[in-house]
Protein backbone atom coordinates (compact mmCIF):
# COMPACT_ATOMS: atom_id res chain seq x y z
CA UNK A 1 0.00 0.00 0.00
CA UNK A 2 1.59 3.79 -0.82
CA UNK A 3 2.20 5.92 1.62
CA UNK A 4 -0.25 8.57 3.05
CA UNK A 5 -0.32 11.95 1.34
CA UNK A 6 -1.74 15.07 1.42
CA UNK A 7 -4.45 14.66 -0.97
CA UNK A 8 -6.58 13.24 2.08
CA UNK A 9 -6.49 16.74 3.82
CA UNK A 10 -7.35 18.54 0.24
CA UNK A 11 -10.46 16.52 -0.27
CA UNK A 12 -11.32 17.14 3.13
CA UNK A 13 -11.13 21.06 3.92
CA UNK A 14 -13.79 20.88 6.51
CA UNK A 15 -11.17 18.62 8.69
CA UNK A 16 -9.84 21.18 11.22
CA UNK A 17 -7.39 18.93 13.65
CA UNK A 18 -5.34 16.33 13.05
CA UNK A 19 -4.22 13.76 16.40
CA UNK A 20 -1.30 11.43 15.32
CA UNK A 21 -1.24 8.54 17.23
CA UNK A 22 0.31 5.25 18.44
CA UNK A 23 -0.52 2.21 20.03
CA UNK A 24 0.68 1.26 23.27
CA UNK A 25 0.77 -2.03 25.11
CA UNK A 26 -2.34 -1.64 26.61
CA UNK A 27 -3.94 -0.58 23.25
CA UNK A 28 -4.47 3.35 24.48
CA UNK A 29 -4.00 5.41 21.42
CA UNK A 30 -0.82 7.62 22.34
CA UNK A 31 0.09 10.72 20.53
CA UNK A 32 -0.34 14.44 19.70
CA UNK A 33 -3.22 16.92 18.43
CA UNK A 34 -1.66 19.45 15.79
CA UNK A 35 -3.41 21.75 13.63
CA UNK A 36 -3.76 20.81 9.65
CA UNK A 37 -0.36 22.26 8.62
CA UNK A 38 1.87 20.30 11.30
CA UNK A 39 -0.04 17.21 9.95
CA UNK A 40 1.58 17.91 6.02
CA UNK A 41 5.22 18.73 8.06
CA UNK A 42 4.26 14.65 9.76
CA UNK A 43 3.87 13.19 6.80
CA UNK A 44 7.40 14.28 5.46
CA UNK A 45 9.37 14.48 8.10
CA UNK A 46 7.57 12.40 10.65
CA UNK A 47 6.88 13.32 14.69
CA UNK A 48 8.86 12.21 17.63
CA UNK A 49 7.92 11.28 20.80
CA UNK A 50 9.74 8.79 24.10
CA UNK A 51 9.82 5.74 23.41
CA UNK A 52 8.69 5.27 27.10
CA UNK A 53 5.23 6.61 25.83
CA UNK A 54 4.58 3.20 24.08
CA UNK A 55 5.36 1.26 27.31
CA UNK A 56 2.86 2.91 30.18
CA UNK A 57 0.75 0.99 32.51
CA UNK A 58 -3.09 1.26 32.52
CA UNK A 59 -2.99 4.59 33.93
CA UNK A 60 -0.92 6.11 31.51
CA UNK A 61 2.07 6.43 34.08
CA UNK A 62 6.34 5.37 33.49
CA UNK A 63 7.16 2.00 34.13
CA UNK A 64 9.63 2.00 37.37
CA UNK A 65 13.35 1.28 36.55
CA UNK A 66 12.35 0.79 32.82
CA UNK A 67 15.38 1.40 30.80
CA UNK A 68 13.07 3.29 28.83
CA UNK A 69 12.56 6.45 30.77
CA UNK A 70 15.97 7.98 33.32
CA UNK A 71 18.66 5.44 31.83
CA UNK A 72 18.50 5.91 28.82
CA UNK A 73 17.51 9.98 29.30
CA UNK A 74 14.02 9.07 28.33
CA UNK A 75 15.39 9.45 24.72
CA UNK A 76 12.68 9.85 21.62
CA UNK A 77 11.47 7.57 18.64
CA UNK A 78 10.46 8.64 15.41
CA UNK A 79 7.14 7.96 14.61
CA UNK A 80 5.99 7.89 10.67
CA UNK A 81 2.66 7.56 9.32
CA UNK A 82 1.52 3.80 8.76
CA UNK A 83 0.33 3.24 5.43
CA UNK A 84 -3.39 3.64 6.79
CA UNK A 85 -3.21 7.30 6.45
CA UNK A 86 -5.76 9.75 7.49
CA UNK A 87 -9.17 8.34 9.13
CA UNK A 88 -12.17 10.64 10.06
CA UNK A 89 -12.73 10.94 13.64
CA UNK A 90 -16.91 10.75 13.27
CA UNK A 91 -17.43 10.89 17.34
CA UNK A 92 -15.71 14.23 17.87
CA UNK A 93 -17.78 17.60 17.77
CA UNK A 94 -15.12 19.24 15.59
CA UNK A 95 -14.12 17.94 12.11
CA UNK A 96 -10.95 15.88 12.65
CA UNK A 97 -8.97 12.86 11.31
CA UNK A 98 -6.95 10.52 13.19
CA UNK A 99 -3.26 9.78 11.36
CA UNK A 100 -2.13 6.69 12.68
CA UNK A 101 2.16 6.73 13.51
CA UNK A 102 4.63 4.02 14.34
CA UNK A 103 8.08 4.20 16.21
CA UNK A 104 11.04 3.60 14.57
CA UNK A 105 14.87 3.71 15.83
CA UNK A 106 16.99 6.61 14.30
CA UNK A 107 18.75 5.14 12.07
CA UNK A 108 15.28 3.30 10.28
CA UNK A 109 15.13 -0.05 12.41
CA UNK A 110 11.17 -0.69 13.45
CA UNK A 111 11.08 -0.09 17.31
CA UNK A 112 10.62 -3.53 18.38
CA UNK A 113 8.84 -2.50 21.37
CA UNK A 114 5.83 -1.27 19.54
CA UNK A 115 2.63 -3.43 19.23
CA UNK A 116 1.99 -2.64 15.37
CA UNK A 117 5.61 -3.65 14.70
CA UNK A 118 5.11 -6.30 16.56
CA UNK A 119 2.36 -8.01 14.00
CA UNK A 120 4.59 -6.91 11.33
CA UNK A 121 7.03 -9.18 12.46
CA UNK A 122 5.12 -12.52 12.24
CA UNK A 123 3.24 -10.76 9.23
CA UNK A 124 6.57 -10.88 7.45
CA UNK A 125 7.03 -14.41 8.20
CA UNK A 126 4.13 -15.95 6.56
CA UNK A 127 5.42 -13.43 3.48
CA UNK A 128 9.19 -15.23 3.37
CA UNK A 129 7.02 -18.62 3.00
CA UNK A 130 5.03 -17.03 0.64
CA UNK A 131 1.77 -17.25 2.79
CA UNK A 132 -1.12 -14.62 3.20
CA UNK A 133 -2.66 -14.85 6.23
CA UNK A 134 -6.77 -14.34 5.81
CA UNK A 135 -8.02 -12.52 9.17
CA UNK A 136 -11.12 -11.41 10.67
CA UNK A 137 -12.14 -10.26 14.09
CA UNK A 138 -15.82 -10.60 16.39
CA UNK A 139 -15.96 -7.92 18.88
CA UNK A 140 -18.17 -8.09 21.61
CA UNK A 141 -18.95 -5.00 24.11
CA UNK A 142 -21.45 -3.55 26.52
CA UNK A 143 -23.82 -0.55 26.16
CA UNK A 144 -23.07 0.84 30.34
CA UNK A 145 -24.91 3.72 32.27
CA UNK A 146 -22.12 4.55 34.32
CA UNK A 147 -23.70 7.62 35.69
CA UNK A 148 -23.73 6.34 38.66
CA UNK A 149 -21.63 3.54 40.91
CA UNK A 150 -24.13 0.87 40.03
CA UNK A 151 -23.80 0.07 35.99
CA UNK A 152 -26.26 -0.64 34.24
CA UNK A 153 -27.95 -0.97 30.81
CA UNK A 154 -28.95 2.91 29.29
CA UNK A 155 -32.28 3.84 28.99
CA UNK A 156 -33.37 3.13 25.43
CA UNK A 157 -34.04 6.27 23.40
CA UNK A 158 -36.51 4.64 21.57
CA UNK A 159 -38.63 2.97 24.51
CA UNK A 160 -37.51 5.37 27.78
CA UNK A 161 -37.17 1.81 29.38
CA UNK A 162 -34.23 0.40 30.94
CA UNK A 163 -34.24 -3.52 30.34
CA UNK A 164 -32.48 -5.40 32.80
CA UNK A 165 -31.82 -8.54 31.17
CA UNK A 166 -29.30 -10.62 28.54
CA UNK A 167 -31.29 -11.17 25.26
CA UNK A 168 -29.23 -13.36 22.91
CA UNK A 169 -29.62 -12.23 19.22
CA UNK A 170 -32.81 -10.27 20.10
CA UNK A 171 -33.54 -7.69 17.92
CA UNK A 172 -35.54 -5.52 19.89
CA UNK A 173 -32.45 -5.20 21.96
CA UNK A 174 -30.38 -4.17 18.62
CA UNK A 175 -33.42 -1.97 17.40
CA UNK A 176 -33.83 -0.35 21.09
CA UNK A 177 -30.17 1.54 20.23
CA UNK A 178 -31.45 1.84 16.63
CA UNK A 179 -29.71 5.36 16.15
CA UNK A 180 -26.67 4.33 17.97
CA UNK A 181 -25.85 1.55 15.94
CA UNK A 182 -27.10 3.28 12.28
CA UNK A 183 -24.46 6.30 13.04
CA UNK A 184 -21.68 3.41 14.24
CA UNK A 185 -22.28 1.47 10.72
CA UNK A 186 -22.34 4.81 8.73
CA UNK A 187 -18.93 6.11 11.35
CA UNK A 188 -17.28 2.54 9.50
CA UNK A 189 -18.13 3.74 6.24
CA UNK A 190 -16.45 6.73 6.59
CA UNK A 191 -13.55 5.15 8.48
CA UNK A 192 -13.10 2.23 6.13
CA UNK A 193 -13.45 -0.39 8.47
CA UNK A 194 -15.42 -3.37 7.43
CA UNK A 195 -17.91 -3.59 9.85
CA UNK A 196 -20.77 -6.79 8.86
CA UNK A 197 -23.33 -8.06 11.37
CA UNK A 198 -24.34 -7.21 14.62
CA UNK A 199 -25.98 -9.04 17.16
CA UNK A 200 -26.69 -9.12 21.17
CA UNK A 201 -25.03 -11.60 22.82
CA UNK A 202 -25.83 -13.06 26.45
CA UNK A 203 -24.64 -10.86 29.12
CA UNK A 204 -26.49 -7.68 29.84
CA UNK A 205 -26.72 -5.02 27.49
CA UNK A 206 -23.90 -6.72 25.44
CA UNK A 207 -23.35 -6.99 21.60
CA UNK A 208 -21.19 -8.04 18.77
CA UNK A 209 -20.17 -6.68 15.57
CA UNK A 210 -18.15 -8.70 13.40
CA UNK A 211 -15.64 -7.35 10.81
CA UNK A 212 -15.34 -8.48 7.50
CA UNK A 213 -12.18 -10.75 6.59
CA UNK A 214 -9.16 -9.07 5.05
CA UNK A 215 -5.88 -11.08 3.58
CA UNK A 216 -3.43 -8.70 5.50
CA UNK A 217 -3.34 -9.05 9.08
CA UNK A 218 -2.28 -5.76 9.98
CA UNK A 219 -4.53 -3.93 8.21
CA UNK A 220 -7.60 -6.44 10.68
CA UNK A 221 -5.48 -5.00 13.54
CA UNK A 222 -5.92 -1.49 12.68
CA UNK A 223 -9.59 -2.44 11.83
CA UNK A 224 -9.98 -3.44 15.40
CA UNK A 225 -7.81 -0.80 16.93
CA UNK A 226 -9.96 1.93 15.35
CA UNK A 227 -13.19 0.11 15.60
CA UNK A 228 -13.11 0.42 19.83
CA UNK A 229 -12.12 3.99 19.72
CA UNK A 230 -15.02 4.94 17.69
CA UNK A 231 -17.37 2.72 19.59
CA UNK A 232 -16.29 4.44 22.63
CA UNK A 233 -16.36 7.39 21.19
CA UNK A 234 -19.64 7.28 19.84
CA UNK A 235 -21.48 6.32 22.88
CA UNK A 236 -20.34 8.96 24.70
CA UNK A 237 -22.22 11.30 22.34
CA UNK A 238 -25.18 9.65 23.05
CA UNK A 239 -24.91 9.86 26.67
CA UNK A 240 -23.74 6.42 27.82
CA UNK A 241 -20.32 4.40 27.48
CA UNK A 242 -19.67 1.63 25.67
CA UNK A 243 -16.91 -0.82 26.91
CA UNK A 244 -14.12 -3.41 26.11
CA UNK A 245 -13.44 -5.07 29.11
CA UNK A 246 -13.80 -8.46 29.85
CA UNK A 247 -16.25 -8.79 32.48
CA UNK A 248 -17.90 -5.63 33.68
CA UNK A 249 -20.71 -7.88 35.25
CA UNK A 250 -20.44 -10.31 37.97
CA UNK A 251 -23.44 -11.89 36.88
CA UNK A 252 -23.04 -12.22 33.20
CA UNK A 253 -21.15 -13.29 30.26
CA UNK A 254 -17.57 -11.17 29.51
CA UNK A 255 -16.64 -9.80 26.28
CA UNK A 256 -14.40 -11.86 23.80
CA UNK A 257 -12.49 -10.63 20.58
CA UNK A 258 -12.47 -14.04 18.66
CA UNK A 259 -10.29 -14.02 15.77
CA UNK A 260 -11.08 -16.37 12.48
CA UNK A 261 -8.44 -16.94 10.01
CA UNK A 262 -7.58 -19.38 7.24
CA UNK A 263 -4.15 -19.12 5.28
CA UNK A 264 -3.45 -18.69 1.23
CA UNK A 265 -0.18 -19.91 -0.70
CA UNK A 266 1.13 -18.48 -3.33
CA UNK A 267 -1.61 -19.18 -5.68
CA UNK A 268 -3.94 -17.90 -3.97
CA UNK A 269 -5.32 -21.42 -2.43
CA UNK A 270 -6.61 -21.59 1.64
CA UNK A 271 -3.95 -23.92 2.67
CA UNK A 272 -6.80 -25.12 4.87
CA UNK A 273 -8.91 -26.57 2.31
CA UNK A 274 -8.82 -30.16 1.75
CA UNK A 275 -11.76 -30.01 0.23
CA UNK A 276 -14.04 -32.03 2.87
CA UNK A 277 -14.85 -30.95 6.23
CA UNK A 278 -11.89 -32.16 8.18
CA UNK A 279 -9.58 -29.86 6.83
CA UNK A 280 -5.60 -30.99 5.44
CA UNK A 281 -2.38 -31.64 7.52
CA UNK A 282 -1.69 -27.52 7.75
CA UNK A 283 -4.76 -27.01 9.40
CA UNK A 284 -4.31 -29.49 11.89
CA UNK A 285 -0.55 -28.25 12.42
CA UNK A 286 -1.89 -24.88 13.12
CA UNK A 287 -4.06 -25.83 15.17
CA UNK A 288 -1.07 -27.77 17.15
CA UNK A 289 0.44 -24.44 17.03
CA UNK A 290 -1.95 -22.29 18.33
CA UNK A 291 -2.43 -25.20 21.30
CA UNK A 292 0.98 -25.30 22.34
CA UNK A 293 1.23 -21.37 22.59
CA UNK A 294 -1.95 -21.22 24.74
CA UNK A 295 -0.95 -21.24 27.90
CA UNK A 296 2.31 -19.36 27.66
CA UNK A 297 0.84 -16.30 25.84
CA UNK A 298 -2.73 -16.24 28.07
CA UNK A 299 -0.83 -12.89 28.81
CA UNK A 300 -1.87 -11.57 25.72
CA UNK A 301 -5.10 -12.93 25.41
CA UNK A 302 -5.58 -11.97 29.22
CA UNK A 303 -3.78 -8.74 29.93
CA UNK A 304 -5.51 -7.52 32.92
CA UNK A 305 -6.62 -8.04 36.52
CA UNK A 306 -10.38 -8.05 35.32
CA UNK A 307 -9.63 -10.36 31.96
CA UNK A 308 -9.31 -13.77 34.51
CA UNK A 309 -12.99 -12.86 36.09
CA UNK A 310 -14.16 -13.88 32.38
CA UNK A 311 -11.90 -16.71 32.30
CA UNK A 312 -13.74 -19.24 34.22
CA UNK A 313 -16.05 -22.53 33.68
CA UNK A 314 -19.22 -22.32 31.96
CA UNK A 315 -19.07 -18.47 31.02
CA UNK A 316 -19.02 -19.13 27.32
CA UNK A 317 -15.07 -18.55 27.67
CA UNK A 318 -12.65 -20.81 26.96
CA UNK A 319 -10.90 -22.42 29.94
CA UNK A 320 -9.41 -25.85 28.65
CA UNK A 321 -6.55 -26.41 26.66
CA UNK A 322 -8.54 -28.22 23.39
CA UNK A 323 -9.70 -27.72 20.14
CA UNK A 324 -12.51 -28.88 17.95
CA UNK A 325 -15.03 -28.95 14.88
CA UNK A 326 -18.08 -27.01 15.60
CA UNK A 327 -17.66 -26.01 19.38
CA UNK A 328 -17.65 -23.42 21.03
CA UNK A 329 -16.35 -24.35 24.81
CA UNK A 330 -12.98 -25.27 22.78
CA UNK A 331 -10.31 -22.94 22.98
CA UNK A 332 -9.45 -23.54 19.05
CA UNK A 333 -12.68 -24.25 17.18
CA UNK A 334 -12.93 -25.28 13.37
CA UNK A 335 -16.35 -24.05 12.12
CA UNK A 336 -18.21 -25.81 9.80
CA UNK A 337 -19.31 -24.59 6.17
CA UNK A 338 -17.88 -24.64 2.69
CA UNK A 339 -14.77 -26.29 2.29
CA UNK A 340 -13.25 -23.01 0.62
CA UNK A 341 -13.78 -21.60 3.62
CA UNK A 342 -12.01 -23.63 6.31
CA UNK A 343 -10.29 -21.87 8.83
CA UNK A 344 -9.45 -21.61 12.74
CA UNK A 345 -11.33 -19.80 15.15
CA UNK A 346 -9.20 -18.79 18.38
CA UNK A 347 -11.81 -17.76 21.47
CA UNK A 348 -9.68 -17.09 24.48
CA UNK A 349 -8.74 -13.43 23.60
CA UNK A 350 -10.76 -11.08 25.81
CA UNK A 351 -11.97 -7.63 24.42
CA UNK A 352 -9.84 -5.81 26.58
CA UNK A 353 -6.69 -6.89 24.61
CA UNK A 354 -4.10 -4.87 21.87
CA UNK A 355 -5.66 -6.27 18.71
CA UNK A 356 -1.72 -6.00 17.26
CA UNK A 357 -0.32 -8.32 19.86
CA UNK A 358 -3.11 -10.95 19.85
CA UNK A 359 -3.25 -11.41 16.30
CA UNK A 360 0.70 -11.97 16.38
CA UNK A 361 0.29 -14.23 19.15
CA UNK A 362 -2.48 -16.25 17.29
CA UNK A 363 -0.91 -15.91 13.51
CA UNK A 364 2.54 -16.64 15.59
CA UNK A 365 1.58 -19.79 17.31
CA UNK A 366 0.22 -21.19 13.74
CA UNK A 367 2.96 -20.35 11.76
CA UNK A 368 5.35 -22.30 14.55
CA UNK A 369 2.69 -24.83 13.98
CA UNK A 370 2.86 -25.24 10.73
CA UNK A 371 6.62 -25.05 10.47
CA UNK A 372 7.33 -28.02 12.82
CA UNK A 373 4.78 -29.91 11.62
CA UNK A 374 3.50 -31.69 14.63
CA UNK A 375 -0.16 -32.79 14.80
CA UNK A 376 -2.66 -32.08 17.78
CA UNK A 377 -4.08 -34.60 20.14
CA UNK A 378 -7.73 -35.54 18.94
CA UNK A 379 -10.48 -33.15 18.62
CA UNK A 380 -12.81 -33.12 21.79
CA UNK A 381 -16.20 -33.41 21.54
CA UNK A 382 -19.12 -32.17 24.15
CA UNK A 383 -18.90 -30.20 27.01
CA UNK A 384 -15.09 -28.93 27.22
CA UNK A 385 -15.91 -27.92 30.76
CA UNK A 386 -16.63 -31.18 32.22
CA UNK A 387 -13.38 -33.15 30.94
CA UNK A 388 -10.48 -33.41 32.17
CA UNK A 389 -8.08 -31.21 30.29
CA UNK A 390 -4.95 -28.87 30.27
CA UNK A 391 -6.21 -25.36 31.75
CA UNK A 392 -5.30 -22.04 30.77
CA UNK A 393 -3.73 -19.83 33.31
CA UNK A 394 -6.48 -19.11 36.48
CA UNK A 395 -4.45 -15.80 37.57
CA UNK A 396 -2.79 -12.53 36.63
CA UNK A 397 0.37 -13.70 38.23
CA UNK A 398 0.47 -17.22 36.84
CA UNK A 399 0.17 -16.17 33.16
CA UNK A 400 3.08 -13.32 33.76
CA UNK A 401 5.07 -16.30 35.25
CA UNK A 402 4.07 -18.46 31.73
CA UNK A 403 5.12 -15.88 29.93
CA UNK A 404 8.37 -14.93 31.45
CA UNK A 405 9.69 -18.59 30.83
CA UNK A 406 8.70 -19.48 27.81
CA UNK A 407 10.28 -20.58 24.34
CA UNK A 408 7.19 -20.17 22.66
CA UNK A 409 6.97 -17.22 23.56
CA UNK A 410 10.69 -16.20 22.38
CA UNK A 411 9.26 -17.84 19.13
CA UNK A 412 7.17 -15.09 18.00
CA UNK A 413 7.98 -11.80 19.98
CA UNK A 414 11.06 -9.51 20.10
CA UNK A 415 13.15 -9.45 23.48
CA UNK A 416 12.39 -5.92 23.85
CA UNK A 417 8.39 -6.35 23.73
CA UNK A 418 8.65 -9.09 26.10
CA UNK A 419 10.47 -7.04 28.55
CA UNK A 420 8.34 -4.26 28.00
CA UNK A 421 5.02 -6.25 28.63
CA UNK A 422 6.11 -8.11 31.60
CA UNK A 423 7.15 -5.46 33.63
CA UNK A 424 3.84 -3.18 32.64
CA UNK A 425 1.98 -5.89 34.11
CA UNK A 426 4.00 -6.60 36.96
CA UNK A 427 3.99 -2.98 38.37
CA UNK A 428 0.09 -3.16 37.38
CA UNK A 429 -0.49 -6.01 39.20
CA UNK A 430 1.09 -5.12 42.22
CA UNK A 431 -0.77 -1.39 41.96
CA UNK A 432 -4.27 -3.09 41.38
CA UNK A 433 -4.03 -5.01 44.42
CA UNK A 434 -4.66 -1.95 46.50
CA UNK A 435 -7.78 -1.15 44.61
CA UNK A 436 -11.29 -2.83 46.10
CA UNK A 437 -13.15 -4.48 42.42
CA UNK A 438 -15.25 -1.47 41.70
CA UNK A 439 -12.52 0.51 41.50
CA UNK A 440 -10.62 -1.62 39.44
CA UNK A 441 -14.09 -1.50 36.70
CA UNK A 442 -13.87 2.02 36.88
CA UNK A 443 -10.26 1.86 35.78
CA UNK A 444 -10.78 0.03 33.18
CA UNK A 445 -14.21 0.94 31.97
CA UNK A 446 -13.28 3.59 28.94
CA UNK A 447 -9.59 2.24 29.05
CA UNK A 448 -9.46 -0.91 27.40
Amino acid sequence: MPAPTADWLRAHPQARTIRAAACDLNGVARGKRMPIPSAEKVLKDGTRFPMSVLNLDIWGEDIEDSPLVFETGDKDGQLFPTERGFVPMPWLDSPSALLPIWMFHEDGRPYEGDPRHALNRVAQRYKDKGLTPVVAVELEFFLIDDSSRKLQVPVSPKSGKRRQAAEILSIRALDAFDTFFTELYDACEAMEIPADTAISEAGLGQFEINLVHVADPLRAADDAWLFKQLVKGLARRHGFAASFMAKPYEDYSGSGMHAHFSVLDAEGQNIFDDGGAKGTDALQHAIQGCLSALPDSALIFAPHANSYDRLVPGSHAPTSVCWAYENRTAAIRVPSGAPAARRIEHRVAGGDVNPYLALAAILGAALNGIEDGEKPPAPITGNAYDQKLDQMPGSWAEAIDRFENSPEVERIFAPTLIRNMLMTKKQEMRDMAELTPAEQVEIYLDTV
